[in-house]
């Protein structure tokens, strides 16, 4: 279903920085190969966020945002980007199912805005092991969750670093996932068991990247979940989000933009679109 089969496990498995890549060493340095078992479900999903950024720079340089895995891994794989859901979970599901995994899609509403309801608009993946659902998520920028999170025991807290989560379930089998923010539970997002095609991304992909209405439409949003502290880069504010629910803002200018990409994000763009972006960003001053 998400084309594991085409994926260059091996090159995505050096850009993750997955220690000694599909063949691994074991615990005596003997080669190990990847078994689709719940401690490689860890370490890729863990490996995966911390490598890879949240970003839609191409949605705000007016470039189509592509699904098939080609131009994924070519964009997030070998010209080393990031991406926003669609493309990091894409990515994610077609290596975990070239391990060997059973991965399926779900569509999630955004609970982060308030009580409005919103459209489903974000893309999350269950993945089951030994018959047990998790949530994987590499997708969900500077909140989201750096590993893999048990849907078989609503209302378990997990401890995540220096982040607690936990997923709550509601009436018609919806699920929430929650996060500690000091002494509050926020819930993120909620998501239904309907299961979700690669196809159906690429209509919400289409809306995401195109409808004025899309929050990342015009925009310039890249965020990271660091292990303690979060950062995200929306418009000019960058903020630095701590687990005791301390949120630390600064305004970055055009002058400062690509040091702040590479110094935050670990991002860095060829110099044609890195001058598209600053000239973007400068003529909103």
């Amino acid at each position: 279903m998400w084309s594991g089969d085409e994926l260059d496990l091996d090159a995505y498995l050096a850009r993750i920085g997955f220690p000694g890549g599909s063949e691994g060493s074991g615990d005596a340095g003997e080669p190990r190969e990847l078994r689709p078992d719940l401690d490689t479900l860890y370490a890729v999903h863990r490996a995966h966020t911390a490598a890879i950024a949240f970003e839609s720079l191409d949605v705000l340089l007016g470039r189509p945002v592509a699904l098939d895995l080609k131009s994924l891994e070519a964009k997030l794989v070998h010209d080393r980007r990031g991406g926003y859901c669609y493309e990091q979970n894409s990515l994610l599901a077609a290596a975990l199912e070239r391990i060997g995994f059973e991965v399926s899609g779900r569509g999630a509403r955004n609970r982060t805005r308030g009580d409005s309801v919103l459209a489903v608009t974000h893309a999350v993946l269950v993945v089951t092991v030994d018959g047990e659902p998790w949530l994987c998520d590499a997708g969900f920028g500077h909140q989201g969750p750096r590993e893999p999170l048990p849907l078989g025991r609503p209302g378990a807290e997990v401890r995540q670093g220096e982040w607690t989560y936990r997923v709550r379930e509601e009436e018609g089998g919806v699920l929430v996932l929650c996060l500690l923010r000091g002494d509050t539970w926020r819930d993120l997002y909620a998501f239904s068991p309907q299961q979700y095609h690669p196809v159906d991304y690429v209509v919400l992909n289409h809306y995401s990247s195109s409808h004025p209405a899309s929050s990342f439409f015009g925009r310039l949003v890249v965020q990271y979940p660091g292990d303690g502290v979060r950062r995200a880069l929306v418009g000019r504010e960058l903020t630095r989000l701590h687990p005791d629910g301390r949120a630390e803002q600064e305004i970055v200018g055009a002058d400062e933009l690509l040091a702040v990409l590479d110094r935050e994000f670990g991002l860095r763009l060829p110099d044609r679109d890195a001058a598209e972006l600053v000239r973007i960003h400068r003529a909103g001053d």
